[in-house]
């Protein structure tokens, strides 16, 4: 009786937390604002009491026929999207793909492996101090909000990075489990300006 509440409770939690990333997905893609930031192809002198923000991500995914965690099929096409929210403004970050086949560079190497690199980046022109920034990559119904804040007259620079599922079944040694791009992504980790946000 006691395995069998504890089965439901992970479950129930499981899809609240989904239920949440459902919902902050479409809040990113959703535009209320069109005044918080500029997209920039340059950098240029700051005005005063603004900050440029340099925003990049490197990830991989499974190629396009071997998706099978994806309903949508977006994983290994142009189709595969990053979407930025900050304040209520979205945008979505340009986005370059190509077939990747890397050797192991150890153990652990999440990265190891015949798929699909993909790298998104852009740079805005925002007020600087607090915002609040949701990320989203839709076709894996993932979306992390954070705040961040800009240091004004400064260039600002924001990596994107992503955590990989674990493989079921397969520890390295020391216990530890292992992560691979094959699983699929289970989160982004926010760094600005070399610390992770929070």
């Amino acid at each position: 009786m006691k395995r069998m509440i504890t089965i439901y409770f992970i479950m129930l939690i499981s899809a609240l937390l989904a239920g949440c990333a459902t919902n902050l997905n479409k809040q990113a893609i959703f535009n209320s604002r069109t005044d918080v930031f500029s997209q920039i192809s340059q950098n240029s002198s700051i005005p005063a009491g603004h900050a440029d923000l340099n925003i990049s991500a490197s990830l991989k995914t499974h190629r396009e026929f071997e998706c099978p965690i994806n309903q949508k099929h977006t994983h290994g096409t142009a189709e595969y999207k990053l979407v930025l929210n900050i304040d209520g403004q979205s945008a979505q970050l340009n986005g370059r793909f190509q077939n990747e086949s890397s050797e192991s560079r150890g153990l652990m190497d999440p990265e190891a492996g015949d798929g699909i690199r993909y790298r998104f980046d852009g740079s805005l022109r925002l007020k600087a101090g607090k915002h609040k920034i949701i990320v989203a990559l839709p076709g894996d119904g993932i979306a992390i909000e954070k705040e961040i804040t800009l240091i004004e007259g400064d260039v600002n620079y924001l990596i994107l990075e992503p955590i990989y599922s674990m493989m079921p079944g397969k520890k390295a040694p020391g216990l530890y489990s292992t992560t691979s791009f094959t699983e699929g992504i289970r989160t982004i980790r926010l760094m600005l300006n070399g610390r992770e946000a929070e």
